[in-house]
């Protein structure tokens, strides 16, 4: 399987992004697709995930409230809709996936991942 991620960019605080997770190739009945974020000098942090077995969803506690994430069975694609950013969002963000029945936000437990897409947020 191979992750493509998009719609990363600048915006001023409190604007709002939605990034694409695109699939291709070998897509399983089901899975778990996770969003990460890697901020200059940090570690990779989960943000969200979602699982297409049972749609369970699950959210980092910073950005619960303002991040949903969906997904388009039909486009095999996950959006992560990104609302009132904060220059504390600012990362690269990174999609990734493994055949697992629900989802988590341990970027150790997923297989695949596609390249960042920079998301930057400032005046």
């Amino acid at each position: 399987v191979q992750l493509q991620a998009s719609g990363g960019g600048l915006v001023q605080p409190g604007g709002s992004l939605r990034l694409s997770c695109a699939l291709s190739g070998f897509i399983r009945d089901y899975y778990a697709i996770g969003w990460f974020r890697q901020a200059p000098g940090k570690e990779r942090e989960g943000v969200s995930c979602i699982g297409t077995s049972n749609g369970m969803t699950d959210y980092a506690d910073s950005v619960k409230g303002r991040f949903t994430i969906s997904r388009d069975k039909a486009a095999n694609t996950v959006y992560l809709q990104m609302n009132n950013l904060n220059p504390e969002d600012t990362a690269v963000y990174y999609c990734a996936t493994v055949p697992l029945l629900g989802c988590g936000l341990g970027p150790e437990v997923y297989e695949s991942w596609g390249r960042g897409t920079l998301v930057t947020v400032s005046r």
